[in-house]
């Protein structure tokens, strides 16, 4: 099973990648993105928040962010009350059937001469499907489900958590609205895979990057600008924009783009921005 954290940190570090850029990049703080690489739960706002940094945070550094949540999830988070209630049933089910076969027997045992070996064999019959049920739904939820009237510690939680939840919302409204806002700047990552040339302009016609071959593996800092028109030689290259992956179409020949807190638009050949 990947562990969730190191996957997450040895990734960052391979690529070289400063927690900060992460946090410019995810518009996740960096306070919760090392609580996610030190696997500190109980510092981050609620587990809806923590699939979606998990899921935010793999995006960006190209890890598989589907395989982490599942295993948060597997690992953290607790069956789900409609999960219960689809046992809990079949459950039920067994234990009437116990008790009714069970009355039967008695019923013979009484009327073909009222032996005491009958009971004490329905008895502990009974005794074994009770604990049998009462340790498969311990094993589910950790809830006893003797009382069908009484309210369950699982269904209390769950009746509890929406208001919680609502609270803390209402707590971290401010910064939703301010993450929420529209980034000024656009960013963009270049990842070479092989021998790659790159030109690069801001908005304001500024070269950036001064026609540079890149090789693979080679790290390239990440730029930022309102908006940006750029080159590449060849597909060589894995491409992220406001911290989203951005296909390259494969090519021998030059392709280009130009990106805008938007994301990325390919550019004519014709619109080719060139460094002389």
């Amino acid at each position: 099973m990947p562990e969730i954290g190191s996957t997450l940190r040895e990734a960052r570090m391979r690529a070289r990648i400063d927690i900060t850029e992460v946090e410019q990049a995810t518009k996740i703080r960096a306070k919760y993105l090392r609580a996610i690489e030190n696997e500190e739960w109980g510092l981050l706002p609620g587990s809806t928040f923590v699939k979606s940094f998990i899921r935010e945070y793999a995006d960006y550094l190209g890890v598989d962010a589907r395989s982490l949540v599942e295993e948060y999830k597997l690992r953290y988070e607790r069956p789900s009350e409609s999960e219960l209630r689809a046992v809990s049933p079949g459950l039920s089910r067994d234990r009437r059937g116990a008790r009714g076969g069970g009355g039967g027997l008695g019923g013979r045992g009484m009327g073909g001469g009222g032996g005491s070996a009958p009971r004490w064999v329905i008895t502990i019959a009974l005794l074994a499907v009770i604990v049998a049920a009462l340790f498969v739904v311990g094993s589910l939820g950790g809830d006893d489900d003797d009382n069908d009237g009484a309210t369950t510690p699982t269904q209390t939680q769950a009746q509890q958590r929406p208001q919680g939840s609502r609270r803390g919302q209402q707590r971290r409204s401010p910064q939703r609205q301010q993450r929420a806002s529209t980034p000024t700047q656009a960013g963009l990552r270049i990842v070479p895979t092989g021998d790659v040339y790159v030109c690069l302009f801001d908005q304001d016609g500024n070269r950036m990057i001064d026609g540079t071959i890149f090789r693979a593996g080679e790290s390239v800092p990440v730029q930022r600008a309102r908006s940006m028109r750029l080159t590449l030689g060849n597909s060589n290259v894995r491409l992220r924009v406001n911290g989203r992956a951005v296909e390259v179409p494969a090519a021998s020949s030059a392709v280009g783009f130009e990106v805008t807190t938007a994301g990325a638009r390919a550019l004519p050949a014709d619109q080719l921005p060139i460094c002389s």
